[in-house]
């Protein structure tokens, strides 16, 4: 009988977390997607450094590189906007590390609520965090709902302030 040992696969870990706004899809979508590069430091605090590489616009192919604080070290990434489809989704994806970020946006029928789901894919994990797994699980899944939930947050306060 032969026995098969998974040591040279990657493993996935992912989270995803939805929510309510009260908000057009066109506000959430924008707020969230096409002012990715403006917006994304006020939910994601971690975040010391963001910078478009392929200027402002958003749009499948764009790059940009981010800084993130994480346990008192700074750590780099490039990514790309993987898919973007104006009012229902947007996606990116790390190109120097292993991550995926997409936000998926649904309105109600009468388009004054919308559904923001959030999912955190960590495309692979190396074999010595293996035993950590469930603990990264967790930490992703509340990582996803406090994302959808300063979201929520941001996007009524920028209402407000549009409304004043």
């Amino acid at each position: 009988m032969k026995m098969k040992l998974s040591f040279g696969t990657s493993k996935q870990i992912c989270g995803e977390a939805s929510i309510v706004i009260n908000a057009s899809e066109m506000d959430v979508f924008c707020f969230v997607a096409n002012n990715f590069f403006l917006n994304y430091p006020k939910w994601a605090p971690e975040v010391v450094e963001l910078e478009a590489l392929d200027g402002d616009q958003v749009r499948v192919g764009a790059k940009g590189r981010q800084v993130r604080e994480d346990n008192d070290s700074q750590i780099e990434s490039i990514f790309e906007v993987v898919e973007y489809n104006p009012h229902t989704i947007f996606v990116i994806q790390g190109l120097s590390t292993p991550y995926k970020q997409s936000y998926l946006v649904d309105s109600d029928d009468q388009g004054n609520q919308t559904k923001l789901t959030f999912r955190f894919d960590l495309l692979e994990i190396e074999i010595f965090m293996r035993p950590f797994e469930k603990l990264i699980r967790v930490a992703i899944e509340d990582g996803a709902e406090n994302t959808v939930e300063k979201i929520r947050d941001l996007v009524h306060t920028h209402q407000m302030q549009l409304a004043s």
